[in-house]
Formats: C-alpha cells, sequence, structure tokens
C-alpha cells in the first residue's frame, strides 16, 4: 500500500495519460497499412519533439498545427503522402478514446472532494473535442491548456499556471502524466507526482523522480482516497 497523502487537486496530463494517442492510428489501421504501428510511434515522437524544439526556438504555434505537421513527417518518413489520410487522422486525433479504467478514476475523485483538472499541451479546442468524445464533460472543474502562455511543457510557468487557476500550492497538487518527462518535470516544479508508467518504460536520468510508479490510474487512487 502506498503512502496516502493530503491534496485538494488531482491534475492530469491529457495526452497519453488520459487519452490513448495510438488509438487514431489503430482505428485507421487498413487505411495507414501495415506500417501502421510505425507511423504511428513517429508520429507521437515527433509530436514531442515538436514542442520541446519550438519551445526552445520561442516560435510557438498551437498543438493542433504540432500534431499536424508530425503527421506529415510521419506519414512522409513511409511514403504514405495522402491529404486524405492525413485529414482522417487529424480527424481522429479529435475523438481519441480514453482508457478504459478513466471514467470511474475521475467519478471517485469527484465523490472524495477532490478538485479535478487538466493539464495538458493541448489546445483549447482539441482539449474539448476529446473530453466530450470520451463522455467526461462533467469529469472536471477545470481544463487548462498551455496556449494561454504560448509554450510548452515542461516548463516551469506551465506548472505554475495550474497552481494560480486552481488556487493551491504544488504540494496540494497530485499530478498524473504517463510521460516520464513531463512526470519529471512536474517533480522538478513541486509537484507530488504519480508516473503513469504504462508500458513499462525505464526511469528518465533527469535528475528527479516521481514520487509514485504505477502501470494505471486505479493505482493512483490509494495514495489520495
Amino acid at each position: 500500500m502506498d503512502k496516502h497523502i493530503s491534496v485538494k487537486a488531482c491534475v492530469f496530463d491529457a495526452y497519453g495519460t488520459l487519452f490513448n494517442v495510438h488509438s487514431a492510428v489503430a482505428e485507421n489501421q487498413e487505411a495507414v497499412g501495415e506500417s501502421a504501428d510505425r507511423v504511428s510511434a513517429m508520429w507521437r515522437r515527433k509530436q514531442l519533439e515538436y514542442t520541446w524544439l519550438r519551445s526552445l526556438m520561442g516560435r510557438y504555434v498551437d498543438f493542433e498545427q504540432v500534431t499536424a505537421d508530425a503527421l506529415n513527417y510521419a506519414l512522409e518518413t513511409f511514403n504514405k503522402n495522402d491529404s486524405m489520410l492525413h485529414s482522417k487522422l487529424m480527424g481522429a486525433y479529435r475523438s481519441l478514446s480514453c482508457y478504459s479504467e478513466v471514467p470511474g478514476v475521475l467519478k471517485k475523485l469527484g465523490e472524495a472532494g477532490l478538485q479535478r483538472a487538466i493539464l495538458s499541451n493541448g489546445s483549447p479546442e482539441m482539449l474539448t473535442a476529446a473530453v466530450n468524445s470520451s463522455g467526461l464533460g462533467d469529469s472536471f472543474e477545470s481544463v487548462i491548456s498551455v496556449d494561454e502562455l504560448k509554450i510548452y511543457k515542461p516548463t516551469p510557468i506551465v506548472y505554475q499556471r495550474c497552481c494560480d487557476q486552481l488556487d493551491v500550492s504544488p504540494g496540494e497538487v497530485l499530478f498524473h502524466s504517463s510521460n516520464a518527462w513531463d512526470a519529471v518535470g512536474a517533480k522538478s516544479f513541486g509537484f507530488n507526482v504519480a508516473w503513469i508508467n504504462r508500458f513499462g518504460q525505464p526511469r528518465e536520468k533527469l535528475g528527479h523522480q516521481a514520487d509514485y510508479e504505477f502501470s494505471d490510474l486505479i493505482q493512483a487512487l490509494n495514495v489520495v482516497v
């Protein structure tokens, strides 16, 4: 049993934590072809790389543009330059499926009186679409996008924006992310952090580690409920 902590807010990364980023390609596997898994992995990798590089360059564009550019790169890499396929996959990304445990976990946190929020690189429009398509529209008190700051995680001011929005201190937050780099960034900022290591990845070597490591969000409930 993991040590129980007292917090006021449970905050979640969106992509990879609540929503399955590979479901867009999986739903269109026949159209993408035999390289579907590699296309999806490349799409995700370049999407993340572009957020970090644009932050370093001071050349922000919103996450929808980053996602479209990353998809262009992935499709070109695997010789699938097809505007109709690109459009279909981008449409599917707006309605990514959530992981099966997500609705139940959010319900229990709400019943426990905890604030529930998303803190995401996603644009407001993308987040609204994903939340609504998964039937989670009533599951969050706040959905916070980096778009208002025009810089991506893991920049510290993004995590600070979450505290300002929810009126909490860093120590009053349990932040959940499946992305190891995001978990490290949030811990460096001062959050309590649960790394949802869905795919058994090794820890990042960045000088900080999450407080907890779980394979899904259900296990993280024991920390606060």
